[in-house]
């Protein structure tokens, strides 16, 4: 096959006429810096006739011409300013064969500060390589690394002891190796399938065993390859796939909604029933969407798509499709994880970071830290209140709304996340456990009461088409002594003279009826919000645009009523000169004391944001 190393994102493998039939697997390299793994690869590559025609002279002839030894990892480092330094800065991905299959190497960095980039790099392996020099012996780096690849659920690796030239092949130090770092391995549960003692620069061991190691019996790394296991597709597990996006057309009258995204984990038919995480709303299949492809009927995992429903519900990118009738992922907001932290800055409490698992993108705070293991030491302890650099923490974090994921044990691929700070990846690891909080626990009788919705012949569709309007959640708020009251009425008369369905639901009406069973309210405040929101639910089902009132709402009260309500059919008017609160407004009105004027102004906003067709 023809490969090539500088540039290959653009690598096209050949002999397309096997490429459905033979497997492919992805293998990750990795090392503490100048251990020799780049060397590695460009010798396998080079041994196993994997670069195109002429690629090795011309990296020799150029090396020549500058007076530069030559090195195999050079086919690898071809950007000049990895070559300058000697390190590998960014993963590169590396395509070559053997009789048993196709493979492609991801070069992951290993030196200090391009750590962080291993993440993505190993985040796609199904084995590792593990490389440490042996004049060097083990490192820091050496043992980060092996336990970040048992973070990420590499269960098959290979250490292979590197430079065995350099210490003229001595069996004791590369026992001693073995022995230590099995030792350092064995405590993070992590068995690994051999210890290899090669040359990359000579080429011992690497594709043909060397003479020059008599007292080593075993295989190759070329061999070791084809003896790892190749995962099988998670098809056996629960449906899993995350919303990458919706996309809707309007071209000679196509109405479709198709919501695509790669299914991590299943199969799923066509008529199969399914259930959006968190928003607990369903439908069936109608079709299944792919391009250029024939009719399908059933997809399963590892295959991109895009799904259109019988029903047209509202759905948003990083939600998590799953089948009904299958188990269902956790939902909160409140998790218990492990994290790796990989940041030049340390990770703070009471600061934002983005938080991604799958396609969700949530914002994020570290609330507690229960205790910090050194990936190196593997000592721990429990009294710090911040996570260093290359530091293994068991810490829970707050999110700002509750989101779908399974746990580690159940299935791993969805319980895997990142930590973006800075837009920089700097941690990542596995969500542990399900904590409860306020907002949880109204998300989930949310997912169920969506779940146990009995619906009507008359959809949400035909209703909007109906009254020529989006069912709409007003809330008008602001600061104490203001008329708010007195503007929702005034703007509730002008939608109706102009044959909208519109309704004010006053607070009063809920208090002394649906809520009058609360007792203390300023302490049940939580429970009084859900019931309300249940209320506007009920009532923007129907189609109706509803008005209500409340004084001063801050930004947690929104968020739990977004937790029983489309976010995107609520909006919200400040009434007032001063902002009092954290609230995150569409329209401030300052009262005039013109009740005329003020109800116009908002009356023209609801036009400006289509809510009237």
């Amino acid at each position: 096959m023809r490969v090539d190393v500088l540039n290959p994102e653009q690598q096209k493998i050949d002999n397309a006429q096997d490429s459905d039939t033979r497997q492919r697997m992805d293998i990750v390299i990795i090392g503490h810096v100048d251990h020799g793994k780049s060397t590695i690869v460009g010798r396998l590559l080079a041994d196993t006739n994997s670069l195109p025609n002429g690629k090795l002279e011309q990296v020799k002839q150029l090396c020549e011409r500058n007076s530069k030894p030559f090195e195999y990892a050079f086919l690898i480092d071809a950007l000049k300013d990895e070559q300058s330094q000697g390190i590998t800065i960014d993963a590169a991905r590396v395509f070559f064969k053997t009789h048993s299959r196709d493979y492609i190497i991801i070069d992951a960095p290993g030196h200090i500060e391009f750590l962080k980039n291993m993440v993505t790099g190993a985040s796609r392996a199904e084995a590792a390589l593990l490389v440490i020099d042996a004049d060097e012996g083990i490192q820091e780096n050496s043992k980060r690394h092996g336990y970040l690849t048992s973070m990420l659920g590499i269960k098959q690796i290979a250490v292979l002891v590197n430079k065995m030239d350099r210490i003229d092949y001595n069996q004791d130090i590369f026992n001693k190796i073995v022995k230590d770092y099995s030792e350092f391995l064995n405590n993070i549960d992590v068995n690994p399938h051999c210890f290899i003692p090669v040359s990359g620069l000579v080429g011992d061991n690497i594709v043909e065993i060397s003479n020059k190691i008599p007292w080593y019996k075993s295989d190759t790394v070329l061999n070791t390859l084809d003896q790892f296991k190749k995962e099988e597709l998670p098809i056996n597990k629960p449906f899993r796939m995350s919303v990458q996006d919706v996309y809707k057309f309007t071209k000679y009258n196509d109405n479709r909604r198709i919501i695509a995204g790669s299914i991590e984990t299943g199969s799923i038919n066509v008529g199969d029933e399914v259930i959006f995480c968190p928003s607990g709303k369903k439908s069936k299949v109608k079709a299944i969407e792919m391009f250029n492809c024939p009719e399908q009927t059933k997809v399963s995992a590892g295959q991109a798509t895009g799904f259109t429903l019988e029903e047209q519900i509202y759905i948003t990118r990083g939600e998590l499709m799953t089948k009904i009738g299958e188990v269902q992922p956790s939902l909160s907001s409140t998790i218990k994880v492990n994290l790796f932290w990989l940041g030049k800055k340390p990770m703070v409490k009471n600061k934002e970071y983005l938080f991604k698992i799958g396609t969700s993108r949530i914002k994020a705070r570290l609330e507690e830290i229960t205790r910090i293991i050194d990936a190196s030491s593997l000592n721990t302890t429990a009294d710090k209140d911040f996570i260093d650099r290359h530091d293994v923490a068991e810490c829970i974090f707050k999110l700002n709304k509750p989101f779908g994921f399974d746990l580690k044990e159940h299935i791993t691929i969805t319980s895997r996340f990142v930590i973006v700070d800075d837009y920089e990846i700097c941690g990542g690891g596995l969500v542990r456990e399900t904590l409860q909080d306020k907002e949880s626990w109204m998300q989930n009788k949310v997912f169920i009461r969506n779940y146990k919705w009995e619906k009507g012949n008359i959809s949400a569709k035909d209703r909007a088409d109906k009254y020529k309007q989006d069912p709409t959640l007003l809330l008008i708020t602001g600061n104490n002594n203001l008329n708010r009251k007195k503007l929702a009425k005034k703007l509730e008369e002008i939608l109706f003279n102009d044959n909208k369905p519109v309704y004010f639901l006053g607070m009063s009406n809920l208090l002394y009826g649906l809520d009058a069973d609360i007792k203390d309210g300023d302490k049940n405040r939580e429970e009084h919000i859900r019931r309300l929101a249940e209320t506007v639910n009920i009532l923007i089902d129907a189609g109706i645009l509803t008005i209500v009132t409340a004084s001063e709402l801050t930004e947690d009260d929104i968020k739990l009523i977004k937790t029983s309500l489309d976010a995107h059919k609520i909006k919200i008017v400040w009434v007032g000169d001063k902002i009092t609160t954290d609230i995150d407004y569409d329209l401030k009105v300052d009262q005039t004391g013109n009740i005329d004027q003020d109800s116009a102004k908002v009356y023209e906003y609801l036009r400006s944001e289509n809510i009237f067709h």
